[in-house]
């Protein structure tokens, strides 16, 4: 019961022939030998991480036969947080091992030092601490995931990566931005990669239902296709329907775009509506066309 581990694995390995060898060999044999292991380690764990990111590019979000989908980007990201974590025990480890063989420095007070050596980096970089802290929260939880389009306390942009001290993401103006993880108070997540826009367009009431659709299908694909930046998918046309209360038609158009960016929907696309319309009904007026913003489809 009161048997020491470690003396204990002392005794044991003394008795094998690998530890005669061992000592029988010298000091820079040995390190040769630990550094090369350590390398050794360092590039199959590399290779390792290498083979599963390559296996989850090409099998993109399928699922398991437990029953869950694995996420490309999250995957990737886990991995390589586990990859450095091995790396660096690995090399600490090395280094010790090197230490003691050409030193003669014990390696438990090797551990123990440094044990207190990053205890006091601990205390006094907070900051990086609080950094790492929330780095490995968001890798682990939904809060975020890479490709979303979120706002980060007043940051909005596309997440790129998710690290341990930052959070990489690109904006509208391709700007990549390195947001502190102690600076992420609020995350929101857009829905859908974006914010939808939805225009109501009046229909004009002596003219063609068909040519009406047309017509604004044409403006609003044509939209689309000069500002593919800000508008994130190929607009949606509803059909011409009848309010519950009134006699006037309407049609809809929902629109994906960058968050922050309703501008180019409230002037450009509106007004190129409303020019069209005119065409139908010379007194069509601005009030005939609504922008409205929601979170969710209707």
């Amino acid at each position: 019961m009161g048997t020491n581990t470690p003396a204990l694995f002392n005794r044991i390995w003394e008795h094998t022939p690998l530890a005669n060898l061992w000592h029988r060999t010298p000091a820079e044999i040995h390190i040769a030998i630990v550094l090369a292991i350590a390398v050794l380690t360092h590039l199959i764990v590399k290779s390792v991480r290498h083979v599963s990111e390559w296996s989850i590019n090409k099998s993109h979000a399928q699922k398991n036969p437990f029953g869950f989908v694995t996420q490309q980007p999250k995957f990737i990201t886990l991995t390589r947080l586990i990859v450095s974590a091995i790396t660096f025990v690995i090399y600490f480890l090395a280094i010790g091992l090197v230490l003691v063989e050409a030193f003669h420095v014990n390696l438990t007070t090797y551990l123990a030092s440094a044990s207190i050596i990053g205890l006091a980096i601990s205390f006094g970089s907070q900051s990086l601490v609080q950094d790492l802290v929330t780095g490995v929260t968001l890798i682990f939880s939904n809060a975020m995931d890479v490709g979303d389009i979120v706002d980060l306390s007043g940051t909005i942009g596309r997440v790129e990566r998710i690290g341990l001290r930052f959070t990489k993401l690109v904006n509208f103006y391709d700007q990549e931005i390195f947001v502190p993880n102690r600076n992420i108070g609020n995350v929101s997540r857009f829905p859908h990669g974006g914010v939808h826009a939805y225009a109501d367009i009046q229909v004009p009431a002596q003219a063609d239902a068909q040519k009406v659709f047309a017509t604004v299908q044409s403006v609003a694909k044509g939209t689309w296709s000069q500002f593919g930046g800000t508008i994130l998918a190929e607009p949606v046309l509803g059909k011409i329907v009848t309010p519950q209360f009134g006699t006037w038609k309407f049609l809809r158009v929902q629109f994906t775009i960058w968050p922050s960016q309703g501008t180019l929907i409230e002037t450009s696309f509106r007004q190129q509506i409303i020019y069209a319309m005119k065409t139908f009904d010379p007194n069509y007026a601005d009030w005939m066309v609504a922008i409205t913003y929601r979170t969710i489809t209707l």
